[in-house]
Protein backbone atom coordinates (compact mmCIF):
# COMPACT_ATOMS: atom_id res chain seq x y z
CA UNK A 1 0.00 0.00 0.00
CA UNK A 2 1.27 3.34 -1.00
CA UNK A 3 2.03 5.92 1.82
CA UNK A 4 2.43 9.25 1.74
CA UNK A 5 4.55 11.44 4.32
CA UNK A 6 5.76 15.42 4.83
CA UNK A 7 8.06 15.54 7.67
CA UNK A 8 11.63 16.51 6.26
CA UNK A 9 10.53 20.36 7.58
CA UNK A 10 10.57 20.98 10.85
CA UNK A 11 8.10 23.54 12.50
CA UNK A 12 9.94 25.90 14.70
CA UNK A 13 7.90 26.09 17.59
CA UNK A 14 8.15 27.76 21.34
CA UNK A 15 8.71 25.72 24.37
CA UNK A 16 5.37 24.14 25.76
CA UNK A 17 3.59 24.49 22.37
CA UNK A 18 0.60 21.75 22.07
CA UNK A 19 1.28 21.02 18.67
CA UNK A 20 2.83 17.57 18.69
CA UNK A 21 5.18 17.86 15.49
CA UNK A 22 7.35 14.97 16.69
CA UNK A 23 4.37 12.42 16.05
CA UNK A 24 4.67 12.17 12.35
CA UNK A 25 8.49 11.27 12.29
CA UNK A 26 7.64 8.76 14.73
CA UNK A 27 5.22 7.51 12.98
CA UNK A 28 6.90 7.52 9.49
CA UNK A 29 9.95 5.87 11.07
CA UNK A 30 7.69 3.22 12.86
CA UNK A 31 5.00 2.31 9.82
CA UNK A 32 8.13 2.63 6.93
CA UNK A 33 9.61 -1.07 8.24
CA UNK A 34 6.38 -2.92 7.35
CA UNK A 35 7.26 -5.18 3.79
CA UNK A 36 3.47 -4.20 3.49
CA UNK A 37 3.79 -0.34 2.70
CA UNK A 38 5.54 1.66 0.59
CA UNK A 39 6.40 5.15 1.91
CA UNK A 40 7.55 7.96 -0.14
CA UNK A 41 8.07 11.77 0.25
CA UNK A 42 5.23 13.82 -1.31
CA UNK A 43 6.01 16.77 -3.64
CA UNK A 44 4.76 20.24 -2.49
CA UNK A 45 1.67 21.26 -3.78
CA UNK A 46 1.98 24.29 -6.32
CA UNK A 47 0.16 27.33 -6.10
CA UNK A 48 -2.09 26.56 -9.09
CA UNK A 49 -3.09 23.15 -7.34
CA UNK A 50 -3.49 25.43 -4.13
CA UNK A 51 -5.99 28.03 -5.98
CA UNK A 52 -8.31 24.85 -6.75
CA UNK A 53 -9.68 25.37 -3.16
CA UNK A 54 -8.10 28.67 -1.62
CA UNK A 55 -8.49 32.50 -2.64
CA UNK A 56 -5.17 33.48 -4.41
CA UNK A 57 -4.45 36.34 -1.76
CA UNK A 58 -4.51 34.04 0.84
CA UNK A 59 -1.98 31.64 -0.74
CA UNK A 60 0.29 34.47 -1.69
CA UNK A 61 0.11 36.14 1.77
CA UNK A 62 1.13 32.65 3.13
CA UNK A 63 3.87 31.92 0.38
CA UNK A 64 5.65 35.41 1.12
CA UNK A 65 4.95 35.82 4.82
CA UNK A 66 2.10 38.51 4.25
CA UNK A 67 0.00 37.19 7.04
CA UNK A 68 -1.09 39.27 9.93
CA UNK A 69 -0.32 38.91 13.31
CA UNK A 70 -3.41 38.04 13.95
CA UNK A 71 -3.87 35.48 10.97
CA UNK A 72 -0.58 33.55 12.26
CA UNK A 73 -2.04 33.45 15.94
CA UNK A 74 -5.89 31.52 14.15
CA UNK A 75 -3.52 29.23 12.71
CA UNK A 76 -0.92 28.71 15.66
CA UNK A 77 2.26 28.32 13.87
CA UNK A 78 4.84 31.27 13.51
CA UNK A 79 5.42 32.04 9.85
CA UNK A 80 8.38 30.45 8.42
CA UNK A 81 9.83 28.79 5.16
CA UNK A 82 9.88 25.21 6.83
CA UNK A 83 6.38 25.73 7.77
CA UNK A 84 4.93 26.95 3.90
CA UNK A 85 6.90 23.93 2.53
CA UNK A 86 5.64 21.79 5.01
CA UNK A 87 2.18 22.60 4.69
CA UNK A 88 2.65 22.65 0.83
CA UNK A 89 3.96 19.30 1.30
CA UNK A 90 1.53 17.88 3.56
CA UNK A 91 -1.90 18.62 0.63
CA UNK A 92 0.68 16.96 -2.05
CA UNK A 93 0.82 14.00 0.56
CA UNK A 94 -2.89 13.81 0.49
CA UNK A 95 -2.74 14.23 -3.60
CA UNK A 96 -0.81 11.74 -4.16
CA UNK A 97 -2.46 9.38 -1.37
CA UNK A 98 -6.15 10.16 -3.61
CA UNK A 99 -4.81 9.26 -7.00
CA UNK A 100 -2.97 6.18 -5.72
CA UNK A 101 -6.28 5.22 -4.00
CA UNK A 102 -7.98 5.63 -7.78
CA UNK A 103 -5.95 2.89 -8.83
CA UNK A 104 -5.29 0.85 -5.71
CA UNK A 105 -8.17 1.13 -3.61
CA UNK A 106 -6.59 2.76 -0.38
CA UNK A 107 -3.72 4.99 0.29
CA UNK A 108 -2.42 7.03 3.09
CA UNK A 109 -0.76 10.40 3.74
CA UNK A 110 1.03 9.57 7.02
CA UNK A 111 0.11 13.33 8.45
CA UNK A 112 -2.92 15.90 7.01
CA UNK A 113 -6.56 16.29 7.71
CA UNK A 114 -6.10 20.15 8.11
CA UNK A 115 -9.82 20.61 8.01
CA UNK A 116 -10.01 24.02 9.89
CA UNK A 117 -8.26 25.87 6.71
CA UNK A 118 -11.00 27.06 5.16
CA UNK A 119 -10.54 29.40 1.61
CA UNK A 120 -9.16 32.41 2.25
CA UNK A 121 -7.70 32.10 6.08
CA UNK A 122 -5.84 29.18 8.22
CA UNK A 123 -6.75 27.72 12.16
CA UNK A 124 -6.65 25.53 14.69
CA UNK A 125 -3.32 24.32 13.24
CA UNK A 126 -4.34 23.85 9.71
CA UNK A 127 -2.33 26.37 6.87
CA UNK A 128 -3.97 24.75 4.01
CA UNK A 129 -6.77 22.53 3.76
CA UNK A 130 -5.29 18.77 1.92
CA UNK A 131 -8.23 16.95 1.29
CA UNK A 132 -10.43 19.79 0.23
CA UNK A 133 -7.20 20.63 -2.58
CA UNK A 134 -7.15 17.35 -3.45
CA UNK A 135 -10.48 16.43 -3.73
CA UNK A 136 -10.98 19.83 -6.25
CA UNK A 137 -7.80 18.20 -7.95
CA UNK A 138 -8.52 14.80 -8.44
CA UNK A 139 -12.22 16.19 -9.81
CA UNK A 140 -9.85 18.35 -12.28
CA UNK A 141 -8.15 15.05 -13.14
CA UNK A 142 -11.12 13.65 -14.85
CA UNK A 143 -12.24 16.76 -16.64
CA UNK A 144 -9.38 16.77 -18.42
CA UNK A 145 -9.93 16.38 -22.31
CA UNK A 146 -7.23 13.57 -22.15
CA UNK A 147 -9.42 11.61 -19.50
CA UNK A 148 -12.81 12.50 -20.73
CA UNK A 149 -14.44 11.09 -17.71
CA UNK A 150 -17.28 12.99 -15.48
CA UNK A 151 -15.64 14.48 -11.94
CA UNK A 152 -15.80 11.83 -8.97
CA UNK A 153 -18.45 12.31 -6.59
CA UNK A 154 -16.47 12.86 -3.54
CA UNK A 155 -17.52 11.71 -0.02
CA UNK A 156 -15.66 13.20 2.86
CA UNK A 157 -15.61 11.15 6.16
CA UNK A 158 -13.81 13.23 9.33
CA UNK A 159 -14.01 11.63 12.44
CA UNK A 160 -11.15 14.19 13.79
CA UNK A 161 -12.42 15.19 17.51
CA UNK A 162 -13.51 18.44 16.60
CA UNK A 163 -15.45 19.43 13.70
CA UNK A 164 -14.32 20.27 10.18
CA UNK A 165 -15.79 23.86 9.68
CA UNK A 166 -13.19 24.45 6.77
CA UNK A 167 -13.68 21.67 4.74
CA UNK A 168 -17.51 21.96 5.23
CA UNK A 169 -17.20 25.74 4.60
CA UNK A 170 -15.03 25.26 1.43
CA UNK A 171 -17.73 22.18 -0.04
CA UNK A 172 -21.17 24.20 0.84
CA UNK A 173 -23.73 24.11 -1.58
CA UNK A 174 -21.43 21.32 -4.06
CA UNK A 175 -23.07 18.93 -5.19
CA UNK A 176 -19.62 17.10 -6.18
CA UNK A 177 -19.01 16.80 -2.35
CA UNK A 178 -20.37 14.95 0.80
CA UNK A 179 -19.23 16.06 4.39
CA UNK A 180 -19.77 14.06 6.88
CA UNK A 181 -18.43 15.08 10.55
CA UNK A 182 -18.27 13.15 13.93
CA UNK A 183 -17.33 15.34 16.55
CA UNK A 184 -17.13 16.68 20.23
CA UNK A 185 -20.52 19.32 20.49
CA UNK A 186 -18.37 21.23 23.02
CA UNK A 187 -14.90 20.97 21.86
CA UNK A 188 -13.40 23.39 19.21
CA UNK A 189 -14.55 25.14 16.78
CA UNK A 190 -16.80 27.05 19.20
CA UNK A 191 -18.50 28.46 15.73
CA UNK A 192 -19.44 25.22 13.48
CA UNK A 193 -19.84 25.64 9.61
CA UNK A 194 -22.55 23.55 8.32
CA UNK A 195 -21.51 20.32 7.30
CA UNK A 196 -23.66 18.08 4.74
CA UNK A 197 -24.07 16.16 7.66
CA UNK A 198 -22.92 17.00 11.26
CA UNK A 199 -23.28 14.22 14.79
CA UNK A 200 -22.47 16.12 17.36
CA UNK A 201 -21.72 13.99 20.57
CA UNK A 202 -21.41 14.93 23.98
CA UNK A 203 -18.09 14.34 26.06
CA UNK A 204 -17.27 11.39 27.63
CA UNK A 205 -19.08 9.31 24.95
CA UNK A 206 -17.33 6.55 25.05
CA UNK A 207 -16.86 3.60 22.63
CA UNK A 208 -20.73 2.01 21.85
CA UNK A 209 -22.42 5.39 21.95
CA UNK A 210 -19.47 6.87 19.13
CA UNK A 211 -19.87 3.55 17.60
CA UNK A 212 -23.53 3.12 17.05
CA UNK A 213 -23.40 7.35 16.28
CA UNK A 214 -20.59 5.79 13.32
CA UNK A 215 -22.77 3.44 12.20
CA UNK A 216 -26.15 5.30 11.56
CA UNK A 217 -24.58 8.34 10.74
CA UNK A 218 -22.86 5.92 7.86
CA UNK A 219 -26.27 4.24 6.98
CA UNK A 220 -27.76 7.88 6.38
CA UNK A 221 -25.42 8.42 3.68
CA UNK A 222 -25.34 5.16 1.60
CA UNK A 223 -29.24 5.29 1.69
CA UNK A 224 -29.51 8.98 0.44
CA UNK A 225 -26.70 8.38 -2.05
CA UNK A 226 -27.41 4.79 -3.42
CA UNK A 227 -28.62 6.05 -6.84
CA UNK A 228 -25.15 7.99 -7.37
CA UNK A 229 -21.96 6.39 -6.60
CA UNK A 230 -19.00 7.61 -4.88
CA UNK A 231 -16.02 7.44 -6.98
CA UNK A 232 -14.01 8.28 -3.89
CA UNK A 233 -14.02 8.72 -0.28
CA UNK A 234 -11.60 11.03 2.08
CA UNK A 235 -11.29 9.54 5.56
CA UNK A 236 -9.84 11.61 8.30
CA UNK A 237 -9.16 9.42 11.16
CA UNK A 238 -8.01 10.98 14.04
CA UNK A 239 -6.62 9.87 17.22
CA UNK A 240 -7.78 12.49 19.42
CA UNK A 241 -11.05 11.34 20.01
CA UNK A 242 -9.09 8.82 22.26
CA UNK A 243 -9.31 9.06 26.26
CA UNK A 244 -5.66 10.08 26.56
CA UNK A 245 -6.08 13.22 24.47
CA UNK A 246 -5.30 16.21 25.97
CA UNK A 247 -7.87 18.31 23.70
CA UNK A 248 -10.54 15.01 22.60
CA UNK A 249 -12.56 14.60 25.88
CA UNK A 250 -14.89 12.01 24.23
CA UNK A 251 -13.07 9.05 25.94
CA UNK A 252 -12.68 6.10 23.48
CA UNK A 253 -10.61 3.77 23.92
CA UNK A 254 -8.07 2.51 21.21
CA UNK A 255 -9.96 -0.53 20.67
CA UNK A 256 -12.92 1.69 19.32
CA UNK A 257 -10.82 3.70 17.74
CA UNK A 258 -9.71 0.46 16.24
CA UNK A 259 -13.03 -0.57 15.37
CA UNK A 260 -14.35 2.80 14.18
CA UNK A 261 -11.32 2.76 11.40
CA UNK A 262 -11.93 -0.91 10.29
CA UNK A 263 -16.45 0.15 10.38
CA UNK A 264 -15.23 2.78 7.84
CA UNK A 265 -12.54 1.37 5.52
CA UNK A 266 -15.13 -2.15 5.86
CA UNK A 267 -17.99 0.05 4.83
CA UNK A 268 -16.33 1.94 1.46
CA UNK A 269 -14.27 -1.48 0.75
CA UNK A 270 -18.07 -3.04 0.60
CA UNK A 271 -19.29 -0.50 -1.83
CA UNK A 272 -16.01 -0.47 -4.20
CA UNK A 273 -15.04 3.20 -2.68
CA UNK A 274 -11.44 4.11 -3.00
CA UNK A 275 -10.39 6.07 0.00
CA UNK A 276 -7.15 8.45 1.01
CA UNK A 277 -6.38 8.45 4.54
CA UNK A 278 -5.13 11.31 6.31
CA UNK A 279 -4.19 11.07 10.25
CA UNK A 280 -5.36 14.59 11.40
CA UNK A 281 -5.50 14.98 15.05
CA UNK A 282 -3.71 13.56 17.76
CA UNK A 283 -2.58 15.61 20.95
CA UNK A 284 -1.88 13.00 23.71
CA UNK A 285 -0.39 13.48 26.82
CA UNK A 286 1.89 10.54 25.66
CA UNK A 287 2.61 10.98 22.73
CA UNK A 288 4.13 7.16 21.80
CA UNK A 289 0.12 6.38 22.77
CA UNK A 290 -1.04 8.56 20.01
CA UNK A 291 1.27 7.08 17.72
CA UNK A 292 0.74 3.80 18.46
CA UNK A 293 -2.74 4.79 17.58
CA UNK A 294 -2.52 5.71 14.21
CA UNK A 295 0.10 3.25 13.38
CA UNK A 296 -3.20 1.02 14.01
CA UNK A 297 -4.90 3.10 11.87
CA UNK A 298 -2.68 2.08 9.11
CA UNK A 299 -2.32 -1.30 9.48
CA UNK A 300 -5.79 -1.01 9.21
CA UNK A 301 -5.63 0.53 5.95
CA UNK A 302 -3.26 -1.78 5.00
CA UNK A 303 -5.38 -4.94 5.75
CA UNK A 304 -8.59 -3.30 3.64
CA UNK A 305 -6.11 -2.58 0.72
CA UNK A 306 -5.33 -6.44 0.72
CA UNK A 307 -8.60 -6.73 0.63
CA UNK A 308 -9.01 -5.07 -2.54
CA UNK A 309 -6.45 -6.81 -3.63
CA UNK A 310 -7.95 -10.03 -3.09
CA UNK A 311 -11.39 -9.26 -4.28
CA UNK A 312 -13.03 -9.88 -7.74
CA UNK A 313 -13.50 -7.07 -9.69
Amino acid sequence: MKAFHADRQPLALPPGHTFPATKYRRLRTLVEAWPELDVGEAEPAGDEVLTLAHDARYVEAIAGNGLSAAEQRAIGFPWSEAMVERARRSVGATLAAARAALVEGVAANLAGGTHHASAGRGSGYCVFNDVAVAARAVQADAARPANAGAPPRIVVIDLDVHQGDGTASIFKGDPGVFTLSLHGEKNFPFRKAASSLDVGLPDGCGDADYLAALDAALAAVWREHAARRFGLAFFLAGADPHEGDRLGRLELSAAGLLERDRRVLGALRERRIPVALSMAGGYGHDIDVTVAIQAATIRAAIDSWQGWKNARP
